[in-house]
């Protein structure tokens, strides 16, 4: 039995994990890399044609978003999700290969001008469609046979609609081992979909980091969250601007409209009352739809309360879904102030493109930003503070105001984290932490070993590890990924790009302490003045 990391190793996106065992070659998530890439990534382990079964955890493209890769190149095994999984990821995939098709088709315009070579799509939307034929939808809490010596179980671990946590056991030569993936943990007391299950017991646990060195704010309540909207919605409208939401197309949008949904219902806000919402993205459209057809399995007790009263939890007077280019033009083209959402949520791609570009130089204007941000992504640069980005060619200068919703997260947070792996006893033989920042993963690997007694690692990828013995058989690497980045003038080199993201992280501490003066503060300062007067020279 052997376990890689080949994705998410010290990186937030771009989950991948490959099982070998009773002579089968297993994939466990295959994500895209989203945001800025740290590490160089080690090959597969084994040819891709040898594949002979996928499990995924969820429909997110960092989870799901290489499938069609895997088809491309000679995949023919099969794909056990959810039925919510299986019936988002056939709209997610065929979006993830139209944006992989028109780049390559917009760079090749621009390389045939430059008689460079021409680019290739990462795989095209034939072979999202392809792929999408190898999917076994399954049910949660059903026990499966794979195949003789493999058997998995899928858990509600409520971070999206149709996620899981998966449980599988292997057997080989007479031992058996048990191995918990987590996929994505939820937060608790989420709108719409149920809280996360834990997990009783297991030999190992290969579990995510996202959040594994913050605390969300226990003190904010659902009723919080809605305030917080209500009151930003509230002075953008006064100043007769667009608030505008980069949204996940699938699980943020929702839950974003669940609560414009009370605020209209309840008349909660008079000057809303005739503002129009637009959800400006094909891909969300089609993702509502699927929503309300996994209510019973999926929707906590609150919103099945509505649907039992005949209630859509997530429509409302006012609500324009726009899914044509068309429409989607016409929104910027109506000089009403109004409420846009739009995807991508971390702003690298689709259509929210265009409305920053129409609304972040006007002041009147907020950009509210309602989920999580990868380093590197245009998402974090603009909450990072930064005064000017480039779209489309052109220089867009940032005087919107940048907001963002403290507490609504999809993630569970450190105490989340801990508090399910912890449900496991007795303690795993090993916990192996992934999908984090590559400081976060290690660090909540040691919390979890010196505070909580459970052996914890932080794999690179590439790395393995026998899972009769628990003993390590390969090291990963930790080779760094060359990339070059563009600032406004100029490139910036790594050392000088490590500099300005621990800057923007400096930032963020001063603003969130701006409210604790005190002598500490105070000497850490002047420290910095010293330093900046140093370098000033």
């Amino acid at each position: 039995m052997k376990l890689t990391f080949n994705g998410a190793a010290h990186e937030v996106t771009g989950s991948c994990h490959c099982l070998e065992a009773c002579n089968k070659k297993i994939i466990v998530d295959c994500g895209m890399e989203q945001g800025r890439d740290i590490y160089v990534n080690e090959e597969l382990p084994f040819p891709i044609s040898q594949i002979d079964y996928v499990f995924l955890t969820h429909a997110h493209i960092d989870h799901s978003g290489m499938l069609p890769y895997l088809y491309k190149n000679g995949f023919r095994g099969s794909i056990f999700a959810t039925k919510a999984t299986t019936q988002l990821c056939r709209i997610m995939l065929k979006d993830s290969a139209h944006i992989q098709e028109s780049e390559a088709e917009w760079k090749n315009r621009k390389n045939k001008r430059s008689d460079a070579e021409p680019v290739v799509p990462v795989y095209t939307i034939e072979d999202a469609e392809n792929v999408l034929t190898y999917f076994v939808p399954c049910e949660y809490e059903k026990k499966i046979d794979i195949a003789p010596g493999i058997q998995i179980r899928m858990r509600d671990v409520g971070h999206l609609l149709g996620s899981a946590s998966i449980e599988v056991w292997l057997t080989e030569a007479g031992h058996t081992k048990k191995i918990v993936f987590s996929g994505d943990i939820g937060n608790t007391n989420q709108p719409l979909i149920k809280d996360p299950s834990y997990v009783d017991d297991a030999d190992y646990v290969v579990m995510e980091s996202t959040y594994g060195n913050r605390s969300h704010d226990q003190g904010i309540s659902l009723l919080d969250c809605k305030s917080e909207l209500k009151q930003i919605l509230k002075e953008t409208l006064a100043a007769g601007g667009n608030l505008v939401i980069p949204c996940f197309a699938v699980g943020r949008t929702q839950e974003i409209l669940y609560f414009l949904r009370q605020l209209k219902v309840d008349h909660e806000l008079p000057e809303f009352e005739h503002t129009e919402v637009f959800v400006d993205s094909p891909l969300a459209v089609e993702a509502t739809n699927i929503f309300m057809t996994n209510t019973q399995e999926c929707f906590d007790e609150e919103a099945m309360a509505l649907v039992r009263q005949g209630i859509n939890p997530i429509r409302f007077p006012g609500l324009r879904l726009s899914v044509s280019v068309e429409e989607s033009r016409a929104i910027n083209e109506d000089p009403k102030p109004k409420v846009i959402l739009s995807a991508s949520g971390m702003c690298d791609a689709g259509r929210i493109r265009h409305h920053l570009k129409h609304n972040l130089w006007r002041p009147e204007c907020t950009i509210l930003f309602a989920g999580y941000q990868a380093e590197g992504s245009l998402g974090c640069v603009l909450l990072g503070g930064a005064k000017n980005i480039r779209l489309f060619g052109e220089e867009i200068c940032v005087k919107a105001r940048i907001a963002r919703m403290t507490g609504i997260s999809g993630h569970a947070d450190r105490e989340g984290l801990v508090r399910w792996v912890s449900h496991i006893a007795p303690k795993p033989t090993h916990v192996f932490v992934v999908h984090g920042e590559d400081t976060v993963t290690d660090s909540f690997a040691s919390l979890l070993t010196t505070t909580y007694g459970i052996n914890a690692t932080a794999p690179y990828t590439g790395e393995s590890w026998d899972l009769l013995s628990d003993q390590k058989i390969r090291e990963g690497t930790r080779e760094y990924v060359k990339k070059d980045y563009q600032p406004r003038e100029g490139r910036m080199s790594d050392v000088y790009r490590k500099l300005f993201d621990a800057a923007q992280q400096l930032l963020a501490i001063v603003k969130k302490y701006r409210e604790g003066a005190n002598k500490d503060i105070r000497r850490f300062t002047e420290d910095i003045e010293k330093l900046c007067r140093r370098w000033d020279k």
